[in-house]
C-alpha cells in the first residue's frame, strides 16, 4: 500500500474549509510523507453565523487563515479557495452544476486539467446541501472520456465526515476503501485543531474527541489503530 500511495497525486475537493481535515488529513499526511503529491480545492469560505445560541459570526478571513495554516502544516503542494463570497457560502446548491463542473475541470488553480490527479477525493453525500452539490459536480467532472482529450481519473473516492450518521437510508456511507493512518493520527488531530472556529465541545459529533473516536472506529473495522474510510466509485489499475 505504501508503494501505491507514494505514486499518487491526490486532489481533495472540499466544500468548506475544514472538510479536508475531517475526511482526509491523515491520508494527506501519509501520501506526503511517502513522497506523493496532494492538492486541495476549497469551494467556499464566507462569514457564518453559528447555530450555537450565541449568534456569533465567524468572519471569512478567520476561516481562510485557519485553512491556510492547515494546508501549510500538512505541506500540500497547492491549494485554491474558489469562492470567497459570503453570498455563496452555504449556498453552493444555488450555483449551476455546469458552473461548478467548469471550476473543478478547468478553471480552478488546482483543476483536474491543470494538475492531472491520479486520485480524487470528493465529499460524501449527506444532508449538507453544499456537500451534495460539490459531490455531484465533482462526480460529473470525473466522468470517463477519450484519453487523448481528457485523462481518465483512475481512482475516484468519497471521504468520511462525522455528520454522516444522520443520512437517509439510500444515502448511507458504506466504506469500501481504507487508508491506515495509525502513524498519522496525531497529525490528523493537529490539522483539525487549526480550524478552531469550527470545533465544538467534547460531546458534540464535530469535536476533536469524536473525530478521534471516528478514526479509531474506522481503524477497528480493518484491525488497525486508526484509519480513514472512503467509498470507492472507480479504481483502475
Amino acid at each position: 500500500m505504501d508503494e501505491f500511495l507514494k505514486n499518487q497525486r491526490l486532489l481533495v475537493i472540499s466544500p468548506h474549509a475544514d472538510d479536508e481535515a475531517y475526511g482526509c488529513a491523515g491520508t494527506i499526511a501519509k501520501i506526503k510523507d511517502l513522497g506523493g503529491e496532494v492538492y486541495v480545492m476549497v469551494m467556499s469560505i464566507g462569514d457564518l453565523k453559528h447555530y450555537d445560541g450565541t449568534d456569533k459570526i465567524v468572519g471569512k478571513e478567520v476561516r481562510k487563515e485557519e485553512f491556510i495554516k492547515t494546508a501549510e502544516f500538512l505541506k500540500v503542494d497547492g491549494y485554491d479557495i474558489v469562492y470567497e463570497d459570503t453570498g455563496k457560502h452555504l449556498r453552493l446548491d444555488t450555483i449551476s452544476r455546469r458552473e461548478l463542473i467548469a471550476v473543478i475541470e478547468r478553471e480552478s488553480k488546482v483543476s483536474l486539467d491543470r494538475i492531472k490527479p491520479t486520485m480524487v477525493a470528493l465529499p460524501a453525500i449527506s444532508y449538507n446541501q453544499d456537500h451534495c452539490a460539490v459531490f455531484h459536480a465533482g462526480f460529473t467532472a470525473c466522468r470517463p472520456h477519450l484519453p487523448e482529450i481528457k485523462p481518465l481519473l483512475k481512482i475516484v473516492l468519497a471521504y468520511d465526515n462525522p455528520t454522516l450518521f444522520w443520512n437517509t437510508e439510500y444515502e448511507k456511507f458504506h466504506p469500501n476503501f481504507y487508508v491506515d493512518i495509525s502513524k498519522y493520527l496525531d497529525i490528523k488531530l493537529k490539522a483539525m485543531s487549526f480550524h478552531k472556529s469550527q470545533l465544538r465541545s467534547s460531546l458534540h459529533h464535530c469535536s476533536i474527541d469524536n473525530l478521534k473516536n471516528l478514526v479509531r472506529l474506522r481503524g477497528r473495522e480493518i484491525s488497525v489503530e486508526a484509519a480513514e474510510a472512503f467509498m470507492c466509485y472507480r479504481f483502475v489499475l
